[in-house]
């Protein structure tokens, strides 16, 4: 599987797992079948409910602990005491220390991302967290964030698939040595019906699925799909032996529609919790 290398150093596997919405009471089953896969890349969440879940798959897996690089985020109604929120996740995951832990959304209608960073910040310096970033921050919030703190973030995880790309915010964050994970990759399955994913399916032999992850691999983007069936985890875990030709490359490319899936960060006010 191919690694990146991140901003401070720490490298991570380019091709991970996620578990968004997947039942608490599923997750360790799930996260098994992961890393039976090939999986050492898992991302998880606070909101999610689930971080005991991927933390007892860890425990059960018998891959030592720098085998495995784990993502978690601070869930929005938590941003004014990260610190303590940061712990109960690591407790949640029955961890010594987190791989990568990020703010989840900026939710700006709080002022609060800053005061979340500064406390991250403290965590990372005291090696608690080998990096720290953000999620569905856009290019003011990055910019804010930049004004105020020490550490550049390591990623930002945004939405991001053929026909939502933030072409212009993917290339500043890149610009700033921040890199770019994308979630929900394949569009939540909408975008593997576009014809032009079928025909690059079809010339290779492969499916709509790895065509979509092949080219997210090619932009140098960490991305996370997520599936709980066994044969498809496999099945998009070989993308990262696939390599499209460049008029291929370009072709899903041209699939960009700004058909933005979930919610606007610039508006976002839930809580999650």
């Amino acid at each position: 599987m191919p690694e990146l290398t991140l901003n401070n150093g720490v490298t991570i596997p380019q091709l991970g797992f996620g578990v968004f919405q997947v039942p608490p009471e599923e997750t360790r089953k799930v996260v098994e079948d992961a890393l039976e896969a090939g999986y050492r890349h898992i991302d998880t969440a606070a909101a999610y409910r689930n971080e005991a879940g991927v933390g007892a798959a860890i425990a059960a897996s018998g891959l030592s602990r720098d085998e495995v690089f784990i993502t978690t985020k601070l869930r929005n109604g938590e941003q004014g005491e990260a610190y303590d929120a940061f712990q109960r996740s690591r407790d949640a995951l029955g961890l010594d220390f987190l791989d990568l832990y990020l703010i989840h959304w900026p939710v700006p209608s709080q002022g609060l991302y800053t005061k979340a960073w500064k406390e991250m910040e403290k965590l990372y310096h005291d090696k608690q967290i080998r990096a720290i970033g953000i999620s569905n921050f856009l290019a003011d919030h990055v910019d804010t964030l930049l004004r105020e703190s020490e550490v550049v973030p390591a990623v930002n995880q945004i939405e991001l698939h053929p026909t939502y790309q933030q072409a212009d915010l993917a290339a500043k964050c890149r610009d700033l040595t921040i890199a770019v994970e994308a979630y929900s990759p394949l569009g939540q399955g909408k975008d593997l019906n576009a014809e032009q994913v079928a025909l690059v399916a079809a010339a290779h032999g492969t499916t709509p699925a790895q065509v979509i992850l092949a080219w997210h691999l090619a932009q140098g983007t960490i991305v996370i799909p997520k599936s709980a069936d066994s044969s498809r985890m496999r099945e998009n875990f070989g993308a990262a032996d696939l390599s499209l030709t460049e008029s291929e490359l370009a072709a899903i490319t041209a699939l960009e529609a700004g058909a933005r899936i979930g919610s606007d960060p610039a508006v976002a006010s839930f809580t999650q919790m």
